[in-house]
């Protein structure tokens, strides 16, 4: 699969996420990887400096640049889709913002993640709606100071149904009110290729249409979220559209690995970008 001058980055928290945290960055090095995205990679909103030092220290000294991150996102294995909105979550969130932006400015990170989080039973969508247009302001002031930016990312219905960012279109809408209530122009699109496709959106008008919004790229394959490749997605065509856009992020690899990881990478000609 001919990617052309498009740069991948591994996705720690699922690629490898059957190591120990500390141990995944030398992983990743290994297989030839120069960049890494994460989940939120903390036990806690605000972890201990030694933890925050580890982690560092892991990425450093694999030689692994980290491009992108989570806020505090909740268990997302058990079905919490971030928490920014959500009554009795929301704190942790906020607690989140000054660990993640530090952590972003000590490891050159300009991409932060932040989950909108599902809707609630017994809470009004319209509160809840402030409640993230909020948390949402004060994460883009606070990874404004950095030079970092906040990205958006939609779900697909069939695995969160109760999300409200459930397409593009709703996505990119909640980033520009982000925009207009901070002031700023920092807050962008996560364009998470896998979900959009699961959703069955027609990805190449996406990308025509929302190609100025794009921060970043996630890729997956469906069904199963295996590798590219592994399912029905058209990912020639897509990976050309990127490339013939002028793109110059990175992709993050937020696949599932199959038991054989000799074969989870085989479908790229290589790790890095061609000169």
């Amino acid at each position: 699969m001919n990617t052309g001058s498009l740069k991948f980055a591994a996705n720690l928290s699922m690629l490898y996420g059957h190591l120990p945290l500390l141990e995944r960055p030398d992983a990743a090095a290994a297989a030839g990887f120069e960049a890494a995205e994460i989940w939120w990679p903390f036990d806690s909103p605000v972890p201990a400096d030694r933890d925050v030092d580890a982690l560092a220290s892991a990425l450093n000294e694999a030689g692994l640049q980290l491009v992108a991150m989570n806020f505090i996102e909740g268990d997302m294995r058990a079905g919490d889709r971030g928490l920014l909105s959500v009554p009795d979550g929301v704190s942790r969130f906020r607690d989140s913002i000054e660990t993640a932006v530090a952590f972003a400015d000590r490891s050159g990170c300009r991409v932060l993640n932040a989950l909108y989080g599902n809707r609630q039973p017994d809470t009004d969508p319209a509160a809840q709606h402030e409640l993230a247009l909020e948390s949402l302001v004060m994460a883009a002031r606070a990874a404004h100071k950095v030079g970092a930016r906040v990205v958006l990312e939609t779900i697909s219905r069939q695995e969160a149904p109760d999300y409200p960012l459930g397409n593009a279109d709703a996505t990119v809408a909640m980033a520009d009110r982000v925009n207009e209530a901070s002031g700023l122009s920092n807050t962008g699109f996560l364009c998470d290729l896998y979900h959009h496709g699961r959703n069955g959106e027609d990805i190449p008008a996406l990308l025509r249409r929302h190609e100025q919004r794009i921060t970043h790229f996630q890729i997956a394959d469906t069904p199963g979220r295996g590798r590219p490749g592994s399912g029905v997605l058209n990912y020639q065509d897509y990976f050309a559209r990127i490339d013939a856009s002028g793109y110059d992020g990175w992709i993050g690899l937020e696949y599932e690995p199959t038991r054989d990881y000799a074969v989870d990478f085989d479908w790229l000609p290589s790790l890095h970008p061609r000169t």
